[in-house]
């Protein structure tokens, strides 16, 4: 069976469940995965838990695009790989017929194939982790596997979140992350007025902007927002 390159191997290892919250380790860990599954563009992983389902952790907008309008059916691979336990592969979003509205509105945000993998946890959360391509047919066969292995160390983190952590609190971390999205969206807004740019050109500036001053997204958002909002002259 292929096995991830041993640098990814150590990076996983590396990983200290106990080090912040589970989404910086989330963070952390889909990062990883997109530097090292073959075919990749974007990841994320997604967590549901009962009627609700929302994204932990991802590397770009496409990523996230992709898992939203999915949320917003109630359907699509990234959902039902966590419910039916298997890895769903998505050759050809052109081709699909397994979600034809969800892949009639993917494909134009420039998705073409895609992989879910489920996260194989024993808890009333569920999950998978998402990779996108912008191009056909870009997961080979240990593209598969190797997403099987990085899902592996993804349930160890939110598995032993869920261990040690309360049902109320679990529901406000998903909370924060629906806030986050809102306040990103926002900054996106402003940095495409600001730019005359689109909203993949965007987002690589809010990230860029992140990574430069090691700042979560979601503070660089939050600081963009409010030097908008705050009344000129004072």
């Amino acid at each position: 069976m292929p096995r991830l390159p041993a640098t990814t191997m150590t990076a996983l290892l590396g990983i200290r469940l106990d080090e912040g919250p589970l989404e910086d380790v989330l963070q952390r860990l889909v990062e990883i995965a997109k530097d090292a599954l073959p075919g990749t563009d974007e990841v994320s992983t997604t967590l549901e838990r009962g009627e609700k389902a929302w994204t932990a952790a991802y590397t770009g907008k496409l990523a996230l695009d992709a898992d939203e309008l999915q949320y917003e059916r109630g359907y699509g691979p990234c959902m039902d790989a966590g419910r039916i336990g298997a890895a769903l592969l998505i050759e050809d979003m052109r081709e699909e017929s397994r979600w034809p509205d969800y892949t009639a509105n993917v494909v134009p945000r420039g998705v073409l194939s895609s992989l879910s993998v489920p996260l194989p946890i024993q808890t009333d959360v569920i999950g998978a982790l998402n990779c996108y391509s912008r191009s056909p047919s870009s997961f080979p066969p240990e593209a598969v596997e190797a997403a099987e292995e990085v899902a592996g160390h993804l349930a160890v983190a939110v598995g032993n979140a869920v261990a040690y952590t309360e049902a109320a609190t679990l529901v406000e971390q998903m909370r924060a992350a629906m806030a986050s999205r809102s306040v990103i969206d926002q900054a996106m807004g402003i940095v495409m007025a600001q730019n005359r740019c689109d909203a993949a050109a965007a987002f690589a500036i809010l990230t860029r902007a992140s990574q430069n001053r090691n700042v979560k997204l979601r503070d660089i958002a939050r600081t963009t927002v409010a030097n908008v909002s705050r009344p000129s002259g004072r």
